[in-house]
C-alpha cells in the first residue's frame, strides 16, 4: 500500500499547484490515500468551505489542521459536519471537531490518521506525547495503519515524537515550519518519519508570505498585512510505502516537484491576503 502526505499547502498558489499536480502523480504511482495539511490553504491562514472542496477535487482523502485551523468563521461547521477535516486532538475538548479518524481504502483497508500539535514555542495545549499515546493505542484496535501529522515549531520535539510512536505508527510526519528537511527515514521499529515535510507553496517567499513585507516587519517593527506570494511554486510531500497487514513502513521518498504552476513575481492575479477576504 502507498498513503502520500502533501505538507502545508499554502494559499492559491498552492491550490493551484496540487490541482495540477496530485490527479497524475496520484495515478502513475498508484497512490492508494492522500492526506494533505489544509491550514494555510486560505490565503495562508486557516481553511474554508471553498478552499477544502478545491483540496478534495484534487484528489486528497483526509486533511489535517494546524495553529490556524479556526482562522475562519467557517471552520467551525465545516469540522462538525465533515469527518474528514481534522483539527490537533490536543486542542481543548470544548473546540468543535476532531483529531483522529478512521478512513476506508478502496480494497476495504483502513487507514488512521491522528492530528496533533506542538507546545514547544506554541500555544500550553494538553502534552501531545502522552494523549497522542493514548489516542495511537486506541486507533491501532481498530487498524494497524496510523498516519500522525505533528504540526510543531521545534525540531527537537518533532523528532522526539517519532521516538516516542516507534513501532507504534506507521508515519509521523512533521508540519508547520515549512521548510523540509533531509531526513526521511523508516526506523527498525518500522515507522516512517520526517521533521517536517515542508510547505506546498511558493518558495520565493518567507515561508509563504511576500518577502518584502516580512523584512519591513522583522527589521523596522512595522505592523503589517500579509500577502501571498506568487513565484517559484513547489509541491512537498512524503510517499509512504507500507505493509498492509502489519502497518510497518517498509520505504519512505520525499516528494519534490520544484517550479510547479508557477505564477512569476508580478504577474497580475487577484490579491491573496492572509485573512482569505479575497481567496473564497
Amino acid at each position: 500500500m502507498k498513503i502520500l502526505f502533501v505538507g502545508d499547502v499554502f494559499g492559491k498558489p498552492g491550490r493551484r499547484a496540487l490541482r495540477e499536480w496530485l490527479p497524475a502523480y496520484r495515478k502513475r504511482r498508484k497512490i492508494d490515500f492522500v492526506i494533505v495539511n489544509a491550514e494555510n490553504s486560505a490565503g495562508g491562514k486557516g481553511v474554508t468551505r471553498s478552499t477544502s472542496a478545491e483540496i478534495f477535487d484534487s484528489g486528497a482523502d483526509v486533511l489535517s489542521g494546524g495553529n490556524h485551523t479556526f482562522y475562519h468563521r467557517d471552520a467551525t461547521e465545516l469540522l462538525i459536519g465533515d469527518p474528514r477535516i481534522l483539527r490537533p486532538a490536543n486542542y481543548p475538548p470544548e473546540l468543535p471537531g476532531r483529531g483522529d479518524g478512521v478512513y476506508e481504502v478502496a480494497d476495504g483497508k483502513k487507514v488512521a490518521v491522528l492530528n496533533l500539535i506542538g507546545r514547544a514555542f506554541m500555544r500550553p495545549l494538553d502534552c501531545p506525547f502522552r494523549m497522542g499515546k493514548a489516542l495511537a493505542e486506541r486507533l491501532l484496535e481498530e487498524t494497524p495503519i496510523l498516519i500522525v501529522d505533528f504540526h510543531a515549531e521545534a525540531t527537537s520535539e518533532k523528532v522526539a515524537m517519532a521516538h516516542w510512536l516507534d513501532g507504534m505508527a506507521t508515519a509521523v510526519i512533521g508540519t508547520h515550519t515549512h521548510i523540509p528537511t533531509a531526513d526521511a527515514r523508516v526506523s527498525a521499529g518500522g515507522t516512517a518519519a520526517i521533521t517536517d515535510v515542508g510547505m506546498s507553496g511558493p518558495y520565493d517567499s518567507v515561508i509563504g508570505v511576500k518577502t518584502a513585507i516580512i523584512l519591513d516587519q522583522l527589521i523596522v517593527m512595522k505592523q503589517v498585512r500579509h500577502e501571498t506570494a506568487k513565484g517559484d511554486v513547489h509541491i512537498c510531500g512524503l510517499l509512504v510505502e507500507l505493509h498492509a497487514d502489519t502497518g510497518r513502513a517498509i520505504r519512505v521518498e520525499a516528494v519534490r516537484e520544484p517550479e510547479f504552476a508557477t505564477e512569476r513575481p508580478g504577474h497580475a492575479d487577484e490579491t491573496d491576503a492572509a485573512d482569505g477576504t479575497d481567496d473564497d
